[in-house]
């Protein structure tokens, strides 16, 4: 299958400071992965920027303000976690941008699936509040514009990533066209993503995992509950917030999971688009701070919307 990777150089220029888990190594680790010649056939595009009014889709105008005019001549901290850099701006709108793009390689057809291998990461952000490493929330920003340039009506964020991905919760869950559902480590940052959470019309579904949760635990949370409802909501496209610190070695987290757990969700997304959506997913990069993991997790990932 036809597999496009976007990504920029400007995703290395985000700089988190000394000893951040979240740091261009995580990037460098991802592309070093899929620079084997199994992965030859990527179709290799280059991540755009995202028009401003797209981003107004999923966040308030004064967040992208905000966001647009912190200085952008040193390290700012907005919060105990997320930074801010001289090169964060163009890194961010560019994934954000990447997303975008990723809908219309699938829409215009040309590409199967895409993966977008960009930080910082998204699926914190919430519509008026960067937060948890994440500026703009590049899954709801992909869905809007699905939505407003393809006419997309019920799109879907699947998310297994070890954090909850409150920002784009927050983002979806007064709208019953969107669906967003989550496995996640709980208790666990950011605190949020409770079963009786649910959204407006049952439209968000949340798996919490207990720590030190392994594959049996994962799979059956998936198997029984998300991808049940994944196939109720009959999404147009599918959006993978793709978060690899669920991983055994991740720092930052205890779940349990290795790279063939990755490689079976993939696995059994694919076959509910091939069912329900033309197999239209597109998947973002979120979490993954063990170097190492990561790059071998995006690897089994990418290998498996490859159809390997």
């Amino acid at each position: 299958m036809t597999v496009a990777l976007f990504t920029h150089p400007s995703a290395l220029h985000h700089d988190t400071g000394v000893d951040h888990p979240e740091c261009p190594e995580r990037i460098r680790s991802v592309l070093q992965a899929l620079e084997t010649q199994e992965f030859a056939s990527l179709l290799r595009e280059t991540a755009p920027e995202v028009a401003h009014d797209v981003l107004l889709a999923a966040h308030t105008e004064a967040h992208v303000n905000a966001i647009r005019a912190l200085p952008q001549d040193r390290l700012v901290y907005i919060d105990g976690d997320t930074v801010f850099s001289p090169g964060s701006l163009e890194a961010a709108l560019r994934g954000a941008g990447g997303a975008c793009a990723a809908v219309d390689a699938v829409m215009e057809g040309w590409a199967d699936s895409a993966f977008v291998a960009m930080r910082p990461p998204g699926h914190h952000a919430e519509r008026d509040r960067a937060m948890g490493f994440c500026l703009f929330n590049n899954a709801a920003i992909a869905a809007y514009h699905a939505r407003s340039r393809w006419g997309l009506k019920r799109i879907a964020v699947v998310d297994f990533d070890v954090h909850h991905g409150n920002g784009t919760q927050d983002i979806f869950e007064q709208d019953e066209n969107l669906f967003y559902a989550s496995s996640h480590q709980s208790p666990c940052y950011p605190g949020t993503g409770m079963v009786h959470e649910t959204g407006i019309a049952h439209n968000v579904i949340n798996a919490p995992l207990p720590p030190g949760s392994g594959s049996d635990v994962f799979r059956t949370a998936w198997r029984d509950k998300i991808l049940p409802g994944l196939l109720k909501f009959k999404p147009e496209l599918i959006i993978i917030s793709a978060g690899f610190d669920a991983h055994a070695a991740d720092p930052l987290a205890q779940l349990r999971l290795h790279e063939p757990d990755f490689a079976w969700i993939t696995t059994e997304l694919l076959t509910i688009a091939d069912e329900i959506c033309q197999g239209r997913v597109i998947s973002l990069l979120e979490g993954g701070y063990d170097i190492d993991a990561l790059g071998r997790s995006a690897a089994a990932h990418v290998r498996a919307l490859m159809r390997l």
